[in-house]
Formats: structure tokens, sequence, C-alpha cells
């Protein structure tokens, strides 16, 4: 027999499934256009298909930042299996970016099956290479693996605040503060003469390089 107390679970997160990514994505661009924002462009924005990467505690900035650079081009998003995920997956979903469900322990297989179709579809892919549970930005193989395989380049977002809330969350999820002014930085990087092990020590200094 079903307790209540699971039947008052469930509907919570069907509820929370329906709402707070509706919230999520107005938050988002209500501090989205209250920021003063600085483009720093290390390397030309790229307007053809890539492999965009950033770490998962940057999420609140960096898919915004894609999709401005990038506008309407078809974009997936790998993105890990749990509830948490679920959320993340349908707040995407109003930024037109697709979701690829699966991480490095749950799904893997079939993900990455499914980011090569889309790819061969001629999508871009979007990725965080410490998620979903990290560490804090620790490099997994599949931005790597995709990006040697597809030869495809890389593109990287970061960003600094001047002002932001930092969350005891196993990523420091940051989130700046309104009217922040934030520093986004801009890379693209090319591995197809690396090996696997280079190409992957070589993303994370980049990335380390420009956050927070």
């Amino acid at each position: 027999m079903i307790s209540l107390e699971k039947i008052k679970k469930s509907l919570f997160r069907k509820l929370s499934l329906i709402f707070v990514p509706i919230l999520l994505f107005l938050l988002m661009r209500f501090l989205w256009f209250s920021y003063r924002k600085k483009y720093h462009f290390i390397d030309e924005p790229i307007l053809e298909q890539c492999i965009a990467v950033t770490w998962h505690g940057e999420l609140l900035i960096s898919p915004q930042v894609y999709k401005k650079l990038r506008k309407n081009l078809p974009t997936s998003a790998i993105i890990s299996q749990h509830y948490n995920g679920e959320i993340i997956a349908k707040t995407l979903k109003f930024f037109n970016i697709k979701a690829l469900r699966g991480s490095s322990k749950r799904g893997a297989k079939s993900v990455l099956i499914n980011a090569i179709k889309a790819i061969r579809d001629q999508e871009s892919i979007m990725i965080t290479p410490d998620g979903p549970r990290g560490p804090q930005h620790s490099m997994s193989d599949g931005a790597v693996a995709l990006a040697l395989r597809s030869k495809l380049p890389i593109m990287v977002v970061n960003y600094r605040a001047s002002r932001y809330w930092r969350l005891k969350s196993w990523d420091s999820f940051t989130i700046p503060k309104p009217f922040a002014t934030l520093e986004i930085y801009h890379q693209v990087i090319d591995l197809r003469d690396m090996d696997r092990i280079e190409a992957k020590k070589h993303l994370q200094l980049l990335m380390n390089k420009h956050t927070l």
C-alpha cells in the first residue's frame, strides 16, 4: 500500500517539474538583463558547429552567453538523468536547447551514441566536463572524446562577476548579484593534434584560467 507521504512527495516532484523550470528561466532572464556585460573574445565567436563547454557552477550564465552568440543554431546539451537534471533540461528547453539525457555513471553509452547522432545532424553539443556530481572543475572524458571523434572545435565560455553569491554545493554554484558587472570570456580550442590525456589537461587549464 502506497503511503500518504509517498503520494505527497510524488505530487510535489511532478508540480516542481512544471513550475520550477519556468521560474528559473524567468529569474535567469531578469538577472541577465540587469547585468553590465563586458565581452572578452580571446578568439572570434564561431558560428559553425562546435562542442560548447562550461563548468557546472557557471550554468546560470553560460547558456545565455552561448545562445546570444549563436542565436538559433541547433544545439543539444548532455544532462544527467537524476531529478535535478530534469529541472535543468526543462529550463534549457526555453532557450531552444534540447536535452540528451545521461552521465558518466548512468546512461553513458547511450548518451554518447545520441550525441554522435546529433553531431551528424549538424547540431552542436553542450556539456559540463565536471558534471553532474564533480569534483568541481574536474575533467571527465566526454567533451574531449566528442571533440576528438568529431574533429569539431571546442567553444569555452567562462565569466567573472563583480558581486555574487556562491552556494554551498559541490560545484560552488555561482549567482551574480543583480546589476553586477560580468566579465565574459570566450575561447575556441582545437584539440585535433593532441591525444586524450594531453587534450584533457589542456582544456582544463584553459577553462580554469578565467573562472571565479
